[in-house]
Parts: structure tokens; sequence; C-alpha cells
């Protein structure tokens, strides 16, 4: 369909541009934005008058459940929530049943993308064979198949050497590798960040030390092999600092950072809610504060949702006994507007994180509005307000602190390849 998107706010910080105009699609492209092409005929027109038009937003950490746990959400009821969400793009991080380390999986899942159309997930292999940290995967394969990049997730690898021979060989072929740091031993059965808060909640903490000493770890080995990395979720000031002192060294490597860490801390764990139970754990406000000024300096590539939908039995347990992670989705374009509102940075910053930011980091041709591109775009008012409830969510997973929150910013249209796949 031919699509007039007319008199929006249009902001496209891959190009810098934000302003008042009307923005055009054809055959699922990007046509022109500000007059039409010649000859243009529009089948749809969206009056977009006090909205703001956007890339399609990128979410470069969404665990989607499937293969192998539909119990706590499926690749269809997940990419509808991303695209309720405003979200057009997806990485996927490997800890489906069995383990995205085979062409395989790889092919199912983006069957099953296909087959449901809500958006584009891009998924990650695993960088070793069942994530054992043992043997390597056959990266250049899985990259062949349509993999964006490779991770162990927090599995770990014990032996530094094997993990040297994993970034020396996605340096040969050029492929992303992902870190979600964190030393398995020095985070062993802990529930939350380690501080006053956790002894006096009785609880198992883990120490900012299980996070950077990994970080420091990575950093090493990345200056070693030249592999390009990107840090996936840090949760402490002093980790996003030494991955900006790297960078300042010319070493190839970016971060992001999920949104709940940009707004709690471990303060909000003192009611026991299970739906703070997350790892990488909330951190203290310190850390938070240093994380905030990360942000402002660009330590942070991108802002993520770190999605993980589960089930209502899995958060129905005493606090340490329940499996971590939230759902986020849906409220990622929310929550990210709360650093607008709290006058942190200024929208058309905070839409690159979520936009250009993380295209760049997977050095793919999206999150933009460049004539040509994908017709990936979110139209949404950043002043409605609304909340999430049981009734309207569209994930499979409830486990969010923020549900029954009032939050601003309402999506009212997601269009994914030219396609309109959510309308408010």
């Amino acid at each position: 369909m031919n699509i007039a998107i007319r008199n929006g706010r249009v902001i496209d910080p891959a190009n810098h541009l934000d302003q008042i105009t009307d923005l055009f699609i054809c055959a699922g492209k990007i046509a022109a934005v500000g007059e039409p092409p010649a000859a243009f005929m529009a089948d749809q027109e969206i009056d977009a008058t006090n909205l703001v038009v956007s890339p399609g937003l990128i979410d470069l950490c969404a665990n989607l459940r499937e293969p192998g746990y539909s119990r706590k959400g499926t690749i269809a009821s997940e990419t509808a929530a991303a695209a309720a969400g405003g979200i057009t793009t997806l990485c996927m991080p490997p800890l489906t049943r069995p383990i995205a380390d085979n062409t395989a999986v790889i092919d199912l899942i983006e069957d099953l993308a296909k087959q449901a159309g809500n958006a584009r997930v891009l998924p990650m292999g695993a960088l070793t064979q069942e994530l054992k940290g043992e043997q390597l995967s056959p990266m250049y394969g899985l990259s062949k198949a349509g993999c964006i990049g490779f991770t162990n997730a927090r599995e770990p690898i014990h032996s530094s050497l094997t993990l040297a021979r994993c970034l020396e060989y996605a340096a040969t072929h050029d492929l992303l590798v992902i870190f979600q740091p964190q030393d398995a031993d020095l985070a062993a059965g802990g529930t939350m960040h380690d501080d006053t808060t956790c002894t006096r909640l009785g609880l198992s903490g883990i120490p900012e030390s299980a996070e950077t000493i990994e970080v420091a770890r990575c950093l090493l080995l990345i200056e070693q092999t030249g592999v390009r990395a990107h840090f996936g979720q840090l949760s402490c000031e002093r980790s996003v600092k030494m991955v900006m002192d790297a960078r300042e060294r010319g070493l190839p490597v970016t971060a992001d950072i999920a949104i709940q860490n940009l707004l709690l801390t471990d303060e909000n764990v003192s009611g026991f809610d299970p739906n703070f139970h997350l790892i990488p754990p909330l951190r203290s406000q310190l850390d938070r504060a240093g994380l905030r000024h990360a942000l402002v300096a660009d330590g942070f590539q991108a802002i993520c949702s770190d999605h993980q939908p589960h089930e209502l039995a899995a958060k129905q347990a005493p606090f340490a006994a329940t499996e971590p992670g939230m759902t986020g989705l849906e409220t990622l374009l929310s929550l990210s507007l709360m650093l607008v509102q709290q006058e942190l940075i200024s929208l058309p910053q905070m839409l690159a994180k979520l936009t250009t930011g993380p295209a760049r980091v997977l050095n793919v041709d999206l999150g933009t509005l460049t004539p040509g591109s994908s017709a990936d775009i979110c139209i949404f008012d950043p002043e409605q307000e609304w909340v999430l409830t049981q009734e309207n969510r569209r994930s499979a997973g409830a486990n969010t602190p923020f549900m029954g929150f009032p939050l601003k910013g309402v999506v009212r249209y997601t269009l994914f390849e030219g396609n309109v796949v959510f309308q408010q």
C-alpha cells in the first residue's frame, strides 16, 4: 500500500531531522519526507497531528521464549506485544530449548517470526555449543543462516583460553560478540544487589565485582583479538566507565542498558515484590546516578527492555525462589519517556537510543526514515496517559512492577515494512 502520514512531528535521529512534516510510504519503503514523490497516490492517509513519527524501535535484548518455553511466551505473542510498544526489530538471545547453536533452530525462529508478521526478529547465536562454555559453536554457518551476533548470555565460560579462541574466530569473520557480563562464582546464589538493603532483608547478594571483573576480563581479550564487541545490560557505573575508557583507546566496543536500571534501585526490593527480582540486579542510588550520567555522556549507545516474560507460577514464591526477569516490550517507550519528563535527555536523544543507536551497534540499515529504507515506523502520543493491565497486555508475561502504574506515551500506529501491524 501507498501510505501518507500527515502533519506529524517527524523525528529521525539518524538524519538529525525534527520537524512537522509529511512522510510517504510506497512498496514497504520510505518514499519521501516532506513532498510526495511524483504521481504518488495514497491508498491510506494517517493523520499524525500532535503525534510523534519516528523510526520503529529496535530492542537489543528480548527473550521471546519459543522454541521450548511456550508456557512463558511465544514468538507470536511477544512480537504482538512489541508491535503494541512501537518496536519493529528485536534481538533474541539463544536461550531457547534446544539452544540456538544450530541452523535448524535459527530457521525455525525465522519461520515463526515471518508467520507472525508483527516484527523483525534477529536471532543471536550461541557463542559456545549448548552454552556450556567448552567448545566453539559453528558461528560462521550460523551467521549465514541469519544470526546477528553471538553470545553466551550469562552462562559462564570459565576458561579464558576458550573465550579467547571464540573471540579470535569471531574477529576472523568480522562477527559481533555480545557479552552479558557476570562472574558465575561471585554471583552464585545471589538475588539482589549486595548492599545494606540486601543485608536488612536477609537475602543473598550479587556484588558489583561479579560484573566488573568479567567486564575487565572481556575487555582485555577484546584488545588482544580485535573483535567487534557489545556489552549488554550493564548495571554498574564502574562497568560502563571501563567500556568508555576502552572505546576512547580505540577498541570497537559498545554498550546498552536495560531501562529499569536507569529508573529503579535496590531499595525497590524492600517489599519483597518478586517482580523486582532481576538479573542483573537493581543497583544502588549511586550506581543509578552514575549510569544516568553515562547515558548523557554517550556511554550507552542503546536502551533496551531486557524482556523476560514468565508464567504466573514463576513469580509466585518467596523472593529468592522466583525466576528473575521482567516483561518490558509494551512499556519500553513509556519508561524511556520518563527520562525525557525528568529532563535527563531530550526526546530526539531518547529516540536515538532506541533507533539509530542500536542499528549502529548491529551494523544494519534500520532505525532511520531515510528514503529507500524499510518503512518501520512508530507513531505515538508522548503526552497521553495509559495503564498496563492484565486485560490489555499482549505479552504472555505479566511480570512487571509497572502493572497498573500510570504511564505516558501511547503508541497509536506501528508500521512494519510498510504494513500497519498495530493500531490504537
